[in-house]
């Protein structure tokens, strides 16, 4: 049976992962608007500085009288890794853009958030060993970086909202690194060096199983906060997760029934949870 339609505002929705989740989300029969700073102009996108509360709270509260009653929000909008500016740039924008976010949806009366969080906060780039592996949700976060930091703070805030307002649910979704079908062809140069991509345990998410997390959480999410990393079902290589990780993590427990390629990053709990179940592998666009 099809879950009824929903009035989605979906903040990002012009960036890698966004366009994806916003496609997914349309071809699923929901009215979405896209806020973003860039974007085709016409209906169903609405150009915004999501640091600008004003705003945030204007635009979830109505556009012209006819983008109302939203229904749930998918925050995605932010500075989308470490480095891109620099730091104090990144944790500017990123920690009061979510903040508004949360805080506006809360006084439009929307009840549904769910929100781009990120692996880094398991302690990327790895120069540190992970305490075990599979790295999953249940040991404390390990910001390395100024993004992550602000990923962290979001989950912490996140916590602290829904403490408040017990209607809340807010969900964060741990993403890996997105990657498009396009993106595949460039794997082959991970290949001879395990190393080259040891910082977050060879792991990736596939931009349309990520969307088909987004819509599962929006579904099945029921109120208070939750975690959960989003990756694809395999790694980037050819060789076995456990060759891989006793090679270049000899210190570090490896849980048994690790078989084949499977990913790294633990998905068991949104397998669990949220019935999460990756559709796309590199392998398959060879």
């Amino acid at each position: 049976m099809k879950s009824p339609t929903m009035k989605i505002a979906l903040t990002g929705g012009s960036g890698k992962l966004g366009r994806t989740v916003l496609a997914r989300l349309r071809a699923e029969g929901h009215e979405v608007l896209n806020l973003d700073r860039d974007g085709a102009r016409g209906a169903g996108f609405l150009r915004i500085d999501l640091t600008d509360y004003g705003q945030v709270i204007d635009a979830f509260s109505g556009v012209d009288d006819q983008a109302t009653g939203f229904d749930a929000v998918v925050h995605l909008g932010a500075i989308p890794a470490p480095g891109l500016v620099p730091d104090v740039a990144t944790f500017h924008n990123n920690m009061l853009s979510s903040y508004n976010v949360f805080q506006a949806a809360r006084r439009a009366g929307i009840r549904r958030i769910v929100y781009a969080s990120s692996e880094t906060v398991l302690g990327l780039p790895f120069d540190t060993d992970p305490p075990y592996i599979p790295v999953d949700e249940e040991y404390p976060a390990r910001p390395e970086s100024t993004y992550s930091l602000v990923k962290h703070l979001e989950e912490q805030m996140a916590i602290e909202l829904v403490r408040w307002d017990p209607l809340l649910s807010v969900t964060a979704l741990r993403f890996s690194n997105v990657m498009d079908p396009e993106d595949y062809a460039g794997f082959e140069a991970f290949q001879d060096d395990p190393t080259l991509r040891k910082w977050n345990l060879w792991g990736y998410i596939d931009g349309r199983d990520g969307a088909q997390a987004v819509l599962k959480a929006l579904q099945s999410a029921p109120p208070g906060f939750e975690r959960f990393i989003i990756a694809a079902a395999d790694t980037v290589m050819r060789r076995p997760s456990a060759e891989l990780a006793a090679e270049v993590f000899p210190n570090v427990s490896v849980a048994a029934g690790v078989a084949g390629r499977t990913t790294l990053l633990s998905i068991d709990k949104a397998r669990r949870l949220l019935g999460y179940s990756p559709e796309h592998s590199w392998q398959d666009q060879r």
